[in-house]
């Protein structure tokens, strides 16, 4: 599949944002998830067995997390990028294989779910306070479970790219987590601004669905 096609196909199936016409980071993002789904789609890997991997690797974020010291925060940063590479490489072999299904899009979206909250573990392991911690993921939860019931109600699938996206909470948790390697204060600051840009993301949502809806 050519990048033409696949940009397409990725399109639609993300409430028509075109990745061909994003910043340069979201469009680099999605060209190398691109490649490296090409090659794995070469190899006969499926999406879904995509999805399970990254899964499996989030949720070994906490647990080196807790066990390792400094060193394990520095791990964990990495373990994250891997499982977000891991994200977005199981619905680009979906398109490139042309096996997209709902229950994949369902599975990938719980493995998301899932894989943030232990992130947001190991930030609590790493130092950041409870509260804080329950807070944060409340609330980033929040949007994303207002934007699939908005999305059942009839507003299309995105509404509007809001702050708060998973690239951002992604960035939040690999840097967060390099910063406690060295400064374990750091980790509850990347909590409050995980917060902070979920609460900003939120109303930018709030906007969105009432003006998709409120007609």
């Amino acid at each position: 599949m050519l990048w033409d096609d696949y940009a397409t196909a990725w399109s639609g199936l993300h409430g028509g944002f075109d990745p061909r016409r994003a910043s340069f980071l979201v469009r680099g993002w999605v060209r190398i998830a691109y490649g490296m789904g090409s090659w794995l789609s070469r190899r006969g890997i499926g999406p879904m067995a995509v999805t399970t991997a990254g899964l499996l690797v989030c949720v070994t974020v906490p647990v080196v997390a807790g066990t390792l010291g400094r060193w394990g925060a520095f791990l964990a940063a990495v373990l994250v990028l891997v499982a977000a590479l891991a994200d977005g490489l199981d619905g680009a072999v979906a398109v490139i294989t042309g096996r997209t299904s709902k229950l994949g899009y369902v599975y990938d979206s719980v493995a998301d779910r899932v894989g943030e909250a232990a992130w947001l573990t190991a930030f609590w392991l790493a130092g950041a306070p409870g509260w804080l911690v329950v807070t944060a993921g409340a609330v980033s939860w929040l949007q994303e479970y207002g934007r699939a019931r908005a999305t059942a109600a009839g507003m299309s699938e995105i509404g509007v790219v809001t702050v708060a996206e998973r690239p951002t909470r992604v960035l939040v948790a690999i840097f967060g987590l390099l910063a406690a390697a060295a400064l374990p204060l750091a980790i509850t600051v990347a909590t409050v601004v995980w917060l902070a840009l979920a609460l900003v993301g939120g109303i930018q949502l709030t906007r969105a669905v009432r003006r998709a809806l409120d007609r």
